[in-house]
């Protein structure tokens, strides 16, 4: 199908991305060296130097990279990034971002694709106009600020999930984003609950296919890397940061210091249980976008630290809305909702010191406990939505479907000629 031909949608996502790519450029300085949005590129230059210690033969893990900071990738990442080597030290960050913004586009695309339209010039358009009014997104904008990998990440788990039930390449996109990152190794489970074996069978072993050849080529890294520095979550920063948008984060932020490992895996893991069930449902009535939608927010929401940029999962979330808004126009409403309440906006402490994130907010406001943890609200309203959604949906109804007796073979039982049989309009679903 395509995108209906509405006015009220171009006006509207024209207008988001004019104002979004302008509150881009000027709620910060873009050239400022602690956020402008064209002076980032720290993590890509990260990744590089990754890429950079395994082709000169040193330790990722023993001592620190760009900048002091540590490397706390898989080392089958450091793999992937080797062809970064190829980039000029000086022209990674704006490489990294012009790549960056062609996978969100991509991504956007994709998720449009998930939900039945076909790739046409106008719906390539308003997925532009969606990826520029992405780019004051907060997790968008600091993916892009620091040169992250999650949209790399998001477009491989998307494709993964649009692959046919019975393609032999389901599960490949996962295992290699799992492989660089262990987060999507969550959708293996997702791929558990909706009884898709092969396709779970072949990211898991696509996964450790990325262990078992890395281990032969980094041997000392990688024995590091799964018996030492895979437990050390403290490597990333403390619990109780404000940027630790996940179930933990809150829990911490809400007690005023590190979240018990009990208490934390007591709420996260009934909340992951019943996204799984929930996004299961969601597959088997023909909602794979939300499906997997609903598995990125909640990998982010149950991970024991996730920065903002982690949350990109909002993306394919605002696609959903738009395209239920094509519909009912109510869906705008909470377009406008998600849109505000993930921008980037920012708050200058001093001059050389401008936060970024509703959740970097002053801590004085009012309503500073749902600000600070304002992803994890987000986060727990769509679930509840979605289960709510789910339960009020009920099959659909039957009709009945009249058929005539040929008026020259009467029925020799005397019945009636007119006959009412009831079947299904449409195959219903088994819940």
């Amino acid at each position: 199908m395509e995108l209906p031909r509405t006015t009220l949608t171009l006006i509207l996502l024209l207008g988001t991305a004019v104002l979004g790519v302008t509150l881009l450029f000027t709620t910060m300085d873009p050239w400022m060296n602690s956020g402008g949005i064209l002076a980032g590129g720290l993590d890509a230059h990260i990744y590089r130097d990754g890429g950079w210690r395994l082709w000169h033969g040193r330790a990722l893990y023993l001592e620190p990279t760009h900048y002091g900071l540590l490397y706390t990738y898989t080392p089958f990442s450091a793999v992937v990034f080797l062809p970064l080597l190829l980039v000029p030290w000086g022209f990674v960050t704006t490489t990294w971002l012009v790549l960056n913004l062609a996978v969100l586009v991509g991504c956007v695309l994709q998720s449009w694709r998930m939900l039945g339209y076909r790739v046409t010039p106008r719906l390539v358009t308003i997925s532009a106009l969606i990826a520029l009014a992405g780019t004051f997104a907060e997790p968008v904008r600091t993916t892009l600020y620091y040169g992250q990998i999650n949209l790399w990440l998001m477009l491989l788990v998307l494709w993964d999930f649009s692959r046919g039930e019975h393609s032999k390449l389901r599960g490949l996109g996962i295992g290699i984003a799992a492989g660089i990152k262990l987060t999507p190794l969550y959708f293996i489970a997702q791929y558990l609950f909706q009884r898709q074996w092969r396709a779970a069978a072949t990211a898991a072993l696509t996964f450790l296919a990325t262990i078992a050849g890395t281990a032969l080529i980094l041997p000392r890294d990688s024995f590091q890397y799964w018996t030492s520095t895979f437990f050390h979550s403290g490597r990333i920063a403390p619990d109780v940061h404000p940027a630790n948008q996940s179930l933990r984060g809150a829990i911490a932020h809400l007690t005023h210091g590190p979240a018990p490992i009990w208490l934390w895996l007591l709420i996260a893991v009934p909340i992951a249980i019943t996204a799984l069930w929930l996004s299961a449902r969601l597959a088997r009535r023909g909602e794979p976008l939300l499906s997997v939608t609903l598995g990125g927010l909640t990998a982010c929401a149950i991970s024991p630290y996730s920065w903002g940029h982690h949350w990109v999962w909002f993306v394919p979330l605002l696609v959903y809305l738009i395209h239920r808004a094509q519909t009912r126009r109510r869906w705008w409403l909470a377009a406008g909702v998600l849109y505000p309440a993930i921008a980037a906006w920012t708050y200058t402490y001093t001059p050389t010191w401008v936060s970024v994130g509703t959740f970097l907010l002053p801590p004085w406001w009012p309503l500073s406990q749902i600000l600070m943890n304002i992803y994890v609200v987000l986060y727990l309203i769509t679930l509840v939505s979605i289960a709510v959604g789910l339960r009020g949906r009920t099959p659909p109804p039957i009709d009945p479907i009249v058929m005539e007796q040929p008026a020259t073979a009467p029925d020799p039982r005397g019945l009636d000629p007119l006959v009412v049989v009831p079947l299904p309009a449409r195959p219903v679903e088994n819940a």
